[in-house]
């Protein structure tokens, strides 16, 4: 296995992710489409998950595929980022067919960010036009750390962020993750200055810090661990992992459940009661199985490692901003 060319879940051929976000607010929305439906499922293992029209991406559900995706800031408010996408996906003539109607299929899942310093005291919901906008910027390249979904995010000890990664398999099948982190709990060891996903960096995509030489001990007392008390219910990491492989429905959700174990090799602890971890799961199709019973939990292991990764790089990309209540990773090295 080895890094896509961007590093980026668009190394996934067909696939474009755009954010938009509001510096003031503090928090924003990252949409990743296709240029034709996705066929996607979801798998849900945190305890306060906040979503729209994720049942129909059950396998037994009668809907064929997605137009889009959405992750978003704003908890519940945040919802409505998916309206603004599905209008303008309407306006494009996108949409599942209905007769001579068409309406565009767009789950949506969001995290908690109210309380990370940001103006909340909007008059109308903000976030139908950062979805809009959000989509008007898709394409292959676009920023990660404090950008899109993860611009108010918050980890235990620093700033969360927006992370993407990719892999290639030797089959020639490409996967890739995108994430929105903003955990209850921590993307660094008790240390600080170390992930917890270290094992699985590749080169030095979120800075080549190594494992810590520590080993686990407890975390000392400071104001972060005081911040992160204060904001027991800002949580959530929501994450979509994607492929070429011509996945079904059933082999998308199974391909989101093993995505999950990213989450807990990266987060400590992770998809606690009071986080609202979600994967979506996407295949664009083209590349078909070669029938061989390991190709799909490779691509499972595969959507594992480039979600752990990407919750590290979210962290690692994570740039400060006036009225922050945590410091970036960067600030405390002191880089």
């Amino acid at each position: 296995m080895r890094p896509g060319p961007r590093n980026l879940i668009t190394d996934v051929a067909g696939l474009s992710v755009g954010n938009a976000q509001d510096a003031a607010l503090k928090s924003g929305v990252t949409v990743i489409t296709a240029p034709a439906p996705m066929v996607a499922s979801v798998a849900v293992m945190g305890g306060a998950p906040g979503t729209r029209e994720t049942d129909l991406l059950a396998p037994d559900k009668s809907a064929p595929g997605v137009d889009a995706l959405v992750l978003s800031g704003g908890s519940a408010f945040g919802l409505a980022a998916a309206q603004g996408v599905m209008d303008a996906l309407h306006e494009a003539g996108r949409g599942f067919a209905v007769g001579p109607a068409r309406v565009p299929i767009v789950p949506a899942a969001i995290l908690f960010d109210l309380l990370n310093g940001g103006d909340k005291d909007w008059g109308v919901n903000p976030y139908p036009a950062l979805g809009r906008a959000a989509l008007a910027a898709a394409g292959e390249g676009f920023a990660l750390g404090s950008a899109g979904a993860g611009t108010g995010a918050l980890t235990a000890m620093h700033k969360g962020g927006l992370g993407s990664a990719s892999l290639v398999l030797e089959s020639g099948i490409t996967v890739g993750a995108l994430v929105a982190a903003n955990p209850i709990g921590s993307v660094t060891t008790p240390s600080g200055r170390h992930f917890w996903a270290a094992p699985f960096e590749m080169g030095a995509e979120f800075g080549g810090l190594g494992g810590d030489p520590s080993g686990y001990v407890p975390p000392p007392e400071s104001r972060r661990m005081a911040a992160m008390a204060q904001m027991a219910q800002a949580n959530t990491t929501i994450a979509v992992v994607a492929t070429d492989a011509a996945l079904d429905k059933a082999q998308c959700h199974r391909m989101a459940v093993a995505a999950h174990d990213g989450i807990g090799r990266a987060i400590v602890p992770a998809h606690s009661s009071m986080d609202g971890d979600l994967v979506f799961a996407a295949a664009t199709g083209a590349r078909p199985l070669d029938g061989a019973p390991m190709q799909l939990a490779e691509i499972g292991h595969a959507a594992s490692l480039c979600l752990a990764r990407a919750i590290a790089r979210a962290v690692w990309e994570a740039v400060p901003a006036p009225g922050d209540t945590l410091p970036t990773l960067r600030q405390d090295l002191g880089l």
